[in-house]
């Protein structure tokens, strides 16, 4: 066996970065609701659109199964989630506990130069709002929050918050596609902002929590009419 083989390789890393950049690409879809629950992510027609092997393609979808955007079948194979409302429910009250204690624990007011990451961040989710950059817009989303929570400086907490988050995807593909939602989130996020700079720890939890639940609200009411 070569030195390569046992420390891993170029073709080892190489695997790895394919697969990371079709999980990506495949939570993104999910997310913006390209893809929908119970939609069958059939593995050849996965290996030809992105040019990968088998084995990349079912690594791929393993890690999407682990973060709970993918479930797997009997004689059916991978599909993308579908939540039933009781589901819907439990895992925004994990969310909602997660991320309001997350927010409570961040020392206020926050330093001027400690808010900048945030602001820069916001700013791109800003001009993706404007420019109806859907994509753009998830992408600046996403690091919002993990910036936002990051200042909490509990990693361990930071990482359970992305995991339930990364569950969400499915349900919030209802409103990241929704221009009013796109607003509305934006105008949510300067709240956070101007509250960490206030120094208002009660303001900064009220809004976290709100921001929630239009993506939870809306899955469930598509559940009803279902």
């Amino acid at each position: 066996m070569s030195t390569g083989a046992i420390q891993g390789g170029p073709s080892t890393g190489r695997a790895a970065e394919v697969t990371t950049s079709i999980v990506r690409e495949l939570e993104e879809e999910i997310a913006l609701g390209v893809r929908h629950p119970r939609e069958r992510l059939i593995e050849d027609e996965l290996m030809e659109r992105f040019g990968a092997k088998r084995h990349a393609i079912r690594s791929a979808l393993q890690t999407l199964e682990s973060r709970g955007s993918v479930e797997r079948r009997a004689n059916v194979g991978a599909l993308v989630r579908a939540y039933s409302a009781k589901e819907v429910r439990d895992l925004y009250t994990v969310r909602e506990l997660l991320e309001t204690t997350c927010a409570a624990s961040i020392d206020l007011p926050v330093a001027p130069d400690g808010l900048d990451p945030l602001v820069e961040v916001q700013r791109a989710h800003d001009r993706a709002v404007e420019a109806r950059d859907r994509r753009g817009a998830l992408r600046a989303n996403l690091r919002f929050h993990e910036v936002l929570f990051g200042l909490s400086g509990n990693q361990t907490l930071v990482d359970a918050v992305r995991q339930h988050a990364r569950m969400a995807s499915t349900i919030r593909s209802l409103t990241v596609a929704d221009d009013a939602h796109l607003l509305q989130a934006q105008a949510e996020h300067w709240r956070m902002i101007e509250a960490l700079r206030d120094g208002d720890s009660d303001a900064l939890v009220t809004v976290c929590r709100a921001h929630l639940a239009p993506s939870r609200d809306a899955y469930l009411a598509r559940l009803e009419l279902a």
